[in-house]
């Protein structure tokens, strides 16, 4: 099987970007508390700990969106989905369109902010939805409007 070829929005990395810095910023609260509490800014585990968690978060904001970018493709044909996500673990995954139970569309705050969607495919897959993410809002709803009249051309018993 060839790889899906479609990308994301090209607002994506954007997205990953915001969602990880996010991440660490209870990290940094939690840091400056200690700092507080403790009294001493500039004692060595005070400053180690900043060091490295900066380090860190900026190679999470920084690499790891635009990592993810050149990783992430999805595809959707008459016969399947086709997505392939990851950074440092990739996963590939193939929904047949006679498994689909339901396609559904989530805009999270930071999503609607950017005008981006993830759709997510439900199928009888133990491995749970195959989800398609950081798609601009029109796409999501061509591709939800695309996968419901492929779905409903093939019926299958979706189990």
């Amino acid at each position: 099987m060839a790889d899906p070829q479609w990308k994301p929005s090209t607002k994506a990395p954007l997205l990953w970007a915001v969602n990880a810095a996010l991440m660490w910023l209870p990290v940094f609260v939690a840091q400056i508390v200690w700092a507080v509490v403790d009294g001493a800014w500039t004692t060595w585990p005070h400053v180690t700990a900043f060091a490295m968690s900066a380090a860190l978060a900026l190679a999470h904001v920084l690499v790891v969106p635009g990592w993810r970018y050149r990783v992430h493709r999805w595809e959707v044909s008459d016969t399947a989905v086709y997505t392939r996500t990851g950074w440092f673990t990739q996963e590939r995954r193939i929904a047949p369109i006679t498994r689909v139970q339901t396609v559904d569309t989530e805009r999270g705050p930071i999503d609607r902010l950017l005008g981006l969607a993830t759709v997510t495919v439900t199928t009888a897959s133990s491995a749970g939805a195959v989800r398609i993410a950081a798609l601009d809002t029109a796409v999501a709803d061509a591709t939800v409007t695309r996968l419901t009249e492929i779905a409903a051309r093939n019926r299958g018993d979706a189990t």
